[in-house]
């Protein structure tokens, strides 16, 4: 008797994937909303804050994430290249970003960024959410960028000398041979960050964006009841990260196969 393996994840089966991780946080949400309406005070008459709340944290964590994926493979590109020229601006980008805390990068993007871009003639008024996602999709960058360089130094040297000798171009090599490769290699840690990033979306609560923890943090102002509160806080963003979990371990076995 046979057992049955997940199938490969194309592009149909991506597209599946994303719409049932879709259709599970839709239902999460119809979850929380109806057994949080149901709690006692101080929680069952604020149920829609925590909800709100909850999908602002989700909403930044996919926003900022998936923009920090696109820095983190031009800097990873970046870092393994040959030119100093390419090399520098990606490792001083990833030693800033690496050696600072998120919650000055969020403050910094907030607060200095717009006066520092209007003084060379630049007008870019920035709000909370816009703000939080910069920073958020920098930071997870700069981690992603130092995870992609890896995986491509992992690819043996000789893959890459075969496709030059085959006529491909140095970027053509990169796209085509190189780069797939290493994606598969580094799907658990660039994963791993994603999940990181969810729980320091908290940390946009410094700018006044109502995302869970600032949620949980005005309704405890209000109550006085914070050992009430926090549980409750603590356990919505329990329920997103499994969620979440369960989706991205079903993607990184599925790319496992796919690369067999």
């Amino acid at each position: 008797m046979t057992t049955a393996r997940p199938k490969p994840l194309g592009g149909a089966a991506l597209l599946g994937w994303a719409a049932l991780a879709a259709a599970s946080f839709l239902a999460l949400f119809f979850l929380i909303t109806l057994i949080l309406r149901q709690m006692p005070e101080p929680i069952g008459p604020r149920a829609d804050l925590f909800v709100e709340g909850a999908r602002m944290t989700l909403q930044l964590t996919l926003v900022s994430g998936a923009i920090g994926l696109v820095i983190g493979i031009i800097a990873g590109i970046q870092k393994t290249s040959s030119l100093w020229w390419v090399r520098a601006p990606a490792t001083l980008f990833i030693w800033l970003v690496r050696g600072t805390p998120l919650l000055i990068q969020i403050l910094f993007v907030y607060n200095a960024l717009p006066p520092l871009l209007a003084a060379i003639g630049l007008k870019v008024e920035l709000n909370e959410f816009w703000s939080a996602v910069i920073a958020l999709a920098l930071n997870v960058g700069a981690y992603n960028a130092e995870v992609i360089r890896a995986g491509i130094l992992a690819i043996p040297r000789g893959q890459g000398e075969a496709a030059r000798s085959l006529g491909l171009s140095g970027a053509q090599t990169m796209r085509a041979v190189i780069l797939p490769q290493a994606m598969r290699i580094v799907v658990p840690p660039l994963v791993n960050n994603l999940v990181a990033l969810l729980k320091d979306s908290s940390l946009a609560s410094v700018i006044a964006l109502l995302e869970l923890s600032l949620a949980g943090s005005r309704v405890s102002s209000e109550t006085f009841k914070p050992e009430v509160v926090l549980p409750v806080v603590a356990a919505v963003y329990l329920a997103l990260t499994t969620v979440m979990t369960l989706f991205t371990d079903q993607l990184e076995r599925r790319v496992k196969i796919a690369s067999r």
